[in-house]
């Protein structure tokens, strides 16, 4: 990860840097610091930086599988020092053309993944300023009584340009709504950033039911659907616990059928639609994105970039409507469309453009290519992490992954015990440098796969369980290192294979009450003498 020769590459790029650009004048030696008192001051202060940030979780490591954190590819990171020192604005092309040039550019071949060749679309900060951006455009399009569900009427071109400066601006459309307006729906496992957007929108939010897989429940929506007047559906590709994928085809159908917009929200899994390895189920839901009226994917997870950089697209490129606005000033220099005229978001940073764009230009986004194999690399390790832990007794993986993301629960006589040994086990597991994450999933998702998932006794209508995010290509070859330090963290934690499921005296307590064992004290012999 650490790798200095990023370093060169970085020098090199910025002395063609200094040759490309014009140079009327000597740049003014005020602008940086001297050698000498300046970088003197700098140096103690970046080298505590330095010590703090070491502190920190190793989440470019194969050993790390916590959260949906993946190392910037070094294309991205150098692209994006690159271009700090320029510090470009893509708001506006008199703030960064080159830069803004090439998000068009990268967005373009981001829509042309989902066959969207025709899409509106711009970066920003994350999938939450996305999702909301992309709740705001469907509230404005029902409310001026438009329906989603384009089908095989969308628009198809050329990617499209932001609108002209010289077209008629209209009324803003920032204003709170003067009436009810219809709500939004999604999973009840999709991200929480929804339910935030409809209220920050003043839209009432109806969180639909899940089937034992995590998936939004299809009698659940239609039920809805009937009752409620819903304005857009989101449909979720890769739900945050479990990494679970609607059933983005009859979701499509029920909102052609009841009028409602469609909206999906990719920012986990939207690059799966390049794996070869995803089964006929999955394949069908990544198809059926081209049914949907907008759609929202995370660059900054599966895309190898930096945090933050998500892209929003909207299908209808008529839609840049809803974005005019008549400011009170004017500080455009040109009649050229810009990108800050069609996104929420006004100043953004032009660096994760160029981190996006180079990062393309090395790994373009083809079936088959090194990009994709490297997602399927990601899911294939989550599909052995599974099939390991489906034949160890002292867990319980009921749920096989989609993506690339792994539950399983620990065996145990009751909910509270099974959640008092998975905080206890995560723990164990860090002090081993294994980092696990923790999730809560429903009893009604859990409780009908009771005959796979052994016997339990539900005391609580929750269950925590443990998470691994098996990103990194890199976690295939490092696949069995990986059970070897689980298995030793278990052994530690629970005992032997033999002993799964037998009741565990005073686990019934707050889990956060006991003490963690001292883990690296019990180390079994099995890990102290594999790789690490």
């Amino acid at each position: 990860m650490f790798d200095r020769r990023e370093l060169g590459l970085l020098d090199d790029a910025l002395r063609a840097l200094q040759d490309a650009m014009p140079q009327p004048h000597a740049w003014p030696p005020a602008l940086l610091p001297e050698p000498g008192d300046g970088f003197a001051a700098m140096r103690p202060v970046l080298l505590e930086a330095a010590q703090r940030l070491g502190a920190s979780a190793p989440s470019g490591h194969p050993f790390y599988l916590g959260h949906m954190l993946k190392p910037p590819h070094a294309a991205a990171r150098i692209g994006y020092a690159l271009a700090l020192w320029l510090n470009p604005n893509n708001h506006a092309f008199d703030g960064g053309r080159p830069s803004s040039q090439m998000e068009i550019e990268a967005v373009a071949q981001i829509a042309r993944l989902f066959g969207w060749s025709g899409a509106l679309g711009h970066l920003c900060s994350g999938g939450t300023v996305a999702n909301l951006e992309a709740l705001w455009i469907a509230r404005e399009v029902v409310r001026e009584g438009g329906v989603g569900g384009m089908g095989d009427s969308g628009m198809r071109g050329s990617t499209p340009q932001p609108a002209a400066a010289s077209e008629p601006a209209r009324a803003p459309a920032f204003a709170p709504a003067s009436h009810p307006a219809p709500g939004v729906a999604a999973s009840a496992q999709a991200h929480y950033c929804h339910a935030r957007a409809a209220s920050l929108l003043g839209l009432r939010f109806h969180a639909v039911a899940v089937d034992a897989q995590g998936r939004m429940d299809m009698r659940a929506l239609q039920a809805l659907l009937e009752r409620e007047a819903i304005g857009t559906v989101v449909a979720t590709l890769g739900t945050p616990a479990n990494g679970a994928l609607d059933p983005l085809h009859a979701i499509a159908e029920l909102c052609a059928a009841h009028g409602a917009r469609l909206h999906v929200d990719a920012a986990y899994g939207g690059y799966f639609t390049l794996a070869g390895n995803l089964r006929p189920e999955a394949r069908r839901a990544f198809d059926a994105i081209a049914r949907a009226d907008s759609l929202v994917v995370d660059p900054h997870k599966h895309g190898l970039q930096p945090y933050g950089c998500g892209c929003l697209l909207l299908r209808d490129p008529a839609l840049r409507r809803h974005y005019a606005h008549a400011p009170g000033y004017a500080y455009l220099a040109s009649d050229e469309p810009h990108l800050g005229q069609v996104s929420l978001e006004c100043s953004r940073p032009g660096a994760a453009a160029v981190a996006l764009w180079a990062t393309l230009r090395l790994l373009p986004l083809v079936p088959g290519g090194a990009f994709a194999r490297g997602l399927q690399a990601g899911r294939e390790a989550a599909l052995r992490l599974w099939r390991a832990l489906r034949h160890d007794r002292r867990f319980i993986a009921p749920l096989r992954p989609e993506l690339d993301v792994v539950v399983w629960a620990v065996r145990a006589p009751s909910a509270t015990q099974a959640s008092a040994l998975a905080r206890r086990l995560h723990a164990g597991a860090q002090a081993m440098d294994l980092h696990l994450s923790l999730a809560v999933l429903p009893r009604a998702m859990l409780e009908p796969l009771q005959g796979t998932a052994g016997s339990l006794f539900w005391d609580a209508e929750h269950l925590l369980v443990l998470r691994a995010c098996v990103m990194k290509p890199e976690h295939l070859d490092w696949m069995d290192r990986i059970l070897r330090r689980l298995d030793a963290a278990a052994l530690a934690v629970l005992g032997p294979r033999e002993h799964a499921g037998k009741p565990v005296a005073d686990e019934t307590r707050d889990c956060r009450a006991q003490p963690v064992p001292d883990v690296a004290a019990t180390i079994p012999s099995i890990i102290q003498g594999a790789p690490s």
